[in-house]
């Protein structure tokens, strides 16, 4: 068959390394916990070839990539409609799957941040995610307060994730080779249901912080508060970076309790 050209408008860096492959999906935990794996951006099928060898999940693949389609409906005539034709970031969950699910892929770099922000959005049928992504992102991912790698990202993944950084992969195993250092990690659906606070403003409040992140919060966050009834409030004080999530809980509800007063 021919191979498929790797397209820089899609961010494709395809992974040569059959071993590195193999350590990626055998760090799936499926236990009881979920049936059937999603592989997202799977190109040329290096990671798919481990994953369809696997009896105790089903595996799907997604590529927006024409190119990539028609090489795998070649390669995994038998797969029906478990290889899909599109754009992840569109799928409809709940309609392509019936229980609780895993994601797995080398992610393009170009659009990580938002499947991960896709993953959050279906954080309720997503038990578990295992993906390449540039090191610089999988840092921010697992970082913990009070590094300078720890924002927005991080937040919300750990409030809703255990996050574990896996290991780094170097740029000598794709084709083409990215020019940055990548990593894989593990995300894990964590007990929470609900984080106890108003999550949508709890949401505003870590974009304000982060998004002028050299400001204390009293300032980042100022169009969010009630000046006059927070202004003895030490936690405003801090940068956002400081602040761990159940922090960032606690001063949601005190933002909202202002409010009312």
């Amino acid at each position: 068959m021919t191979l498929v050209r790797a397209k820089k408008h899609l961010g494709q860096h395809f992974l040569t390394d059959k071993n590195i492959a193999s350590k990626i999906v055998e760090s799936l935990r499926p236990a009881d916990k979920y049936k059937q794996v999603l592989e997202v951006g799977p190109g040329m099928g290096i990671l798919s070839d481990f994953l369809l060898q696997k009896t105790e999940y089903e595996t799907f693949l997604i590529d927006i990539d024409t190119e990539s389609y028609t090489f795998l409906k070649k390669k995994y005539p038998n797969l029906g409609e478990r290889l899909i034709n599109a754009d992840f970031l569109e799928l409809d969950f709940k309609a392509k799957f019936d229980s609780q699910m895993a994601v797995i892929g080398n992610f393009p770099y170009n659009i990580s941040s938002q499947i991960l922000f896709k993953i959050l959005d279906h954080r309720d049928q997503v038990h578990e995610v295992v993906g390449m992504f540039q090191k610089e992102v999988a840092e921010r991912c697992a970082s913990k307060p009070g590094s300078k790698e720890y924002g927005i990202l991080s937040v919300f993944l750990q409030a809703y994730y255990k996050v574990e950084y896996l290991f780094t992969v170097k740029a000598g195993v794709f084709n083409p080779p990215p020019k940055v250092l990548s990593a894989v990690i593990r995300l894990t659906r964590n007990e929470t249901a609900g984080l106890g606070c108003d999550e949508k403003l709890f949401w505003q409040v870590v974009k304000a912080g982060f998004n002028q992140r050299r400001k204390t919060l009293r300032n980042a966050v100022s169009s969010l508060i009630n000046k006059e009834k927070m202004v003895d409030n030490k936690t405003l004080d801090l940068r956002a970076e400081r602040l761990s999530v159940a922090d960032f809980v606690k001063l949601t509800n005190e933002i909202a309790q202002n409010r009312q007063a």
